[in-house]
Formats: structure tokens, sequence, C-alpha cells
């Protein structure tokens, strides 16, 4: 979706927003972390400062956190489109998950929701976001990458 306005990140940056109390969600991030050696992709927590106001910029909800989101230049993807564009700027090891693509996006989101509204159930939650860790330097959004909010 291509909210109104300017997120405020510069151009060519791409944020992943993810629920910072979801195990499973956590587990992802670390995931990106672990994988993304060139730095592609920053996170945000979207329970964070960082994280909020890029939800209110997308129009999304700012107090339930059931998908995935990555903004990237002016435009927000959320549930499995949000899931093969970070793929995407993974190695290229990883791309051959984007085959996924090819089932209907109805049927591939019906997945996520089915997943992420059981997700505490199944993998649990912390009582708080998770700060980052020291190895993780310039991997989290901080307020000063936000430069319209």
């Amino acid at each position: 979706m291509k909210p109104n306005g300017n997120s405020g990140l510069a151009t060519g940056r791409a944020v992943v927003l993810f629920d910072g109390t979801c195990k499973l969600c956590n587990g992802w991030a670390t995931f990106i972390i672990s994988q993304d050696r060139e730095h592609r992709l920053t996170l945000a927590a979207v329970q964070s400062p960082e994280g909020q106001a890029l939800l209110k910029w997308a129009g999304l909800p700012q107090d339930q956190f059931n998908t995935i989101v990555l903004v990237e230049n002016d435009r927000c993807y959320v549930r499995s489109d949000a899931m093969f564009k970070i793929l995407a700027r993974l190695p290229a090891r990883w791309h051959w998950l984007l085959i996924a693509r090819v089932f209907p996006r109805v049927l591939r989101d019906w997945l996520y929701d089915k997943i992420a509204l059981n997700r505490y159930k199944l993998f649990g939650r912390y009582d708080a976001c998770r700060l980052p860790a020291a190895d993780h330097p310039g991997r989290f959004l901080n307020k000063n990458a936000l430069n319209n909010r």
C-alpha cells in the first residue's frame, strides 16, 4: 500500500517493523540480523516510538500487532507481501522461498493470519520488548533516522 505523504525515511532505506514481545517475531528479527550481512534492512519494534510513528504514517493500528511490516521508498508492505520483500533482500540462498509467491495472496495471507493470531499461544511472548543486543549496532531504527517525524 502507498500511504499519503513521506515516511520520513531516507530513500532506499528499508525498515522491518515487528512485535517486540512476540518470541516468533523476535526469532525472525534475529534471523534477519544474522543473514543480512550487508545491512539492507533496519529493524524496529512496533512498540517503540519509531515503530509507532511509522505505523501511524502507514495508517495501521498502533495497538494491535498482527502483521510484520516492511516500509521502503514511502511504501508499506504487510503480511506475506512483507515477508517476500524481506526474503528478496536476504542473500540468494534464501530466494528459493520466493516460489511461494505463486500462491494467491488471499491464500498466503489467510495462512499468515492464522499463524499471527496464534503466535503467542504457539511460540510464547516476552513480558517486555527485548532490547537490541550489543552485537547489533546500527541494526535498529532510532529517532534520528526519521527526519520528518
